[in-house]
């Protein structure tokens, strides 16, 4: 699947900025599925959490992002080319959500930061269900993802990062057969716990 030029351009001049400044290191990039759909699901613990996931891969990753985001049209068209899409937040913005099953649909990559806020502490928080309805929608794998830090503080200057990934999870591993909302709580909390997995692990090997 081709990325966009501009995605190809920010990636090759970021890299080495990120590896200079936070020492990042990226485990298990052959979970990653080469082709085809899948939901990248991941915690979220800082705002360059996408530079950090796009650095781990190959693909190109698309976001939904707030639209506010869109009103500028510099900025708007900017992330645009990056990959990202409005949605309106608290609404239950169909368009933004049939968007993202198309873009599944047609075997790209849908980043979705499983927790819906930035932790502000490091630690994980509840999940939501969002990514698991999706998977459920589109039959889609998930393949949850972990961005951890030394201490499991958070990112800043010098400290390490980890970027984590673990196999794809399909919709019948997570018990999505009905698509009623227990499943998709039940299914939340499976994705997190194999996001916990891979933190604890994670903080114990740079520590």
């Amino acid at each position: 699947m081709k990325r966009a030029p501009l995605y190809n351009f920010g990636k090759v001049v970021v890299t080495p900025i990120f590896k200079l400044l936070f020492r990042y290191r990226v485990n298990s990039k052959n979970n990653l599925p080469e082709d085809g759909g899948y939901i990248l699901c991941c915690n979220h613990i800082s705002l360059k959490d996408p530079v950090f996931l796009a650095l781990g891969q190959k693909r190109q990753i698309f976001y939904m992002a707030k639209e506010e985001l869109f009103h500028n049209k510099f900025l708007s068209s900017l992330i645009r080319a990056l990959g990202a899409f409005p949605v309106h937040r608290g609404s239950g913005d169909t368009k933004a959500i049939n968007n993202a099953e198309l873009l599944l649909q047609e075997g790209k990559v849908l980043g979705i930061f499983i927790e819906g806020t930035r932790s502000k502490t490091g630690e994980l928080l509840r999940p939501k269900s969002g990514a698991a309805m999706m998977a459920y929608q589109t039959g889609k794998p998930v393949v949850p993802a972990c961005i951890s830090c030394k201490g499991g503080k958070l990112p800043k200057l010098f400290r390490k990062v980890t970027i984590s990934y673990s196999n794809p999870v399909t919709p019948e591993e997570l018990g999505l057969k009905e698509g009623t909302g227990t499943e998709f709580r039940n299914a939340s909390r499976t994705i997190m716990d194999i996001i916990s997995t891979m933190r604890e692990k994670d903080i114990q090997e740079t520590n």
